[in-house]
């Protein structure tokens, strides 16, 4: 199949061979799913923790008689039934959060995105984009006249420091290498321009 390449205007009048395996893949919403779910469930650090009944530091003495107070029974301050009280089911901060995604899936996976991506046209090639140097405002101006609304993914085969620095600042543009390409971010922006040499490491890649 032949992917279309964006021109500074904003026009769409060269065309780039692609690999069909790679964009061309049939949509798959489960298993698209899937690998965000587990990517972003790794992503997880599991720090968080709780306080069991156990961890609470209150008195163990019996808060009053167990009757002829017309009260409701009370064994202990700690109590998780009682404000202050500790977790019945605390969150331990080793918890794991990890999902099993095999390699064979997870490329699918994002093969099937970039597919979704080139369907709904929201996927372009583009030359390397070229700076004198670490200038946002030159780098904006760059991504401006292709013409797009909303955020924009860019991914280069190369990403050097004057087109790192340039971008950073930038809330709406993100500038990765094929390498670190991850689902939630092909998910997440509203374009995503990909320079010809990352076409042909995301073939390599995913193949």
């Amino acid at each position: 199949m032949d992917l279309k390449l964006l021109a500074t205007d904003g026009n769409k009048s060269e065309t780039v061979p692609a690999s069909d395996a790679l964009f061309g893949r049939e949509y798959n919403e489960a298993l698209i799913h899937q690998v965000v779910v587990a990517y972003q469930a790794n992503a997880r650090q599991g720090t968080r923790a709780q306080k069991g009944r156990s961890d609470i530091n209150k008195s163990h003495k019996k808060p009053w008689a167990q009757k002829g107070t017309g009260r409701a029974r009370a064994g202990q301050a700690n109590s998780p039934l009682w404000r202050g009280g500790g977790k019945i089911f605390p969150s331990s901060p080793d918890e794991n959060f990890s999902h099993k995604v095999n390699r064979k899936m997870y490329r699918a996976g994002l093969a099937s995105i970039l597919s979704q991506l080139v369907r709904e046209e929201r996927l372009s090639v583009i030359d390397p984009i070229a700076l004198d140097g670490p200038k946002t405002k030159a780098f904006a101006q760059k991504i401006k006249a292709f013409g797009l609304t909303g955020t924009v993914l860019v991914l280069t085969d190369k990403l050097d420091s004057n087109t790192l620095l340039s971008s950073r600042n930038l809330t709406d543009v993100l500038v990765l290498e094929t390498r670190e390409v991850d689902p939630v971010s092909l998910v997440r922006f509203n374009n995503v321009l990909v320079t010809r040499g990352a076409v042909a490491q995301l073939e390599e890649a995913l193949k």
